[in-house]
C-alpha cells in the first residue's frame, strides 16, 4: 500500500497566504529525472489535472502527478522561514542522498 505524501498546515498556511487558490492555482510537486543527484523536485503554481492526486488543507491544495507520486510516497511537503530564505521543502524518507540545494535527490 503506497502512503501518499503528507503536506503540513505551514504548506498550506503559506499558500493561503500567497492567495494560491484565490487564483485557481495549487502547490505542483513533481519528480523530474537530472539534477546532481539523479532525480529532482519541481514545485511551482499550476492548475489541478484530473488524473493528480489532490491534497487539501486550509482552503488550498497541493497535486502530484501520477508519476510522481510513487518517489514521493510517505514524503513530507513543508514550508521553511531561515536567515537564506524562505522555500517549499520536501522531507522524503525514500531518498538514500540528496545535495545540498535539497531539490535534488537519488533512490
Amino acid at each position: 500500500m503506497n502512503l501518499p505524501p503528507k503536506v503540513t498546515d505551514r504548506a498550506f498556511a503559506r499558500l493561503a497566504e500567497i492567495g494560491a487558490a484565490d487564483q485557481g492555482q495549487a502547490l505542483r510537486v513533481a519528480v523530474e529525472g537530472g539534477g546532481c543527484s539523479g532525480f529532482q523536485y519541481e514545485i511551482a503554481l499550476d492548475a489541478p489535472k484530473t488524473d493528480d492526486l489532490v491534497l487539501e488543507g486550509q482552503g488550498e491544495k497541493v497535486v502530484v502527478d501520477e508519476v510522481s507520486l510513487p518517489f514521493l510516497e510517505n514524503a513530507v511537503i513543508d514550508f521553511t522561514e531561515e536567515l537564506i530564505g524562505a522555500r517549499f521543502t520536501i522531507e522524503n524518507p525514500n531518498a538514500t542522498s540528496s545535495c545540498g540545494c535539497g531539490t535534488s535527490f537519488s533512490m
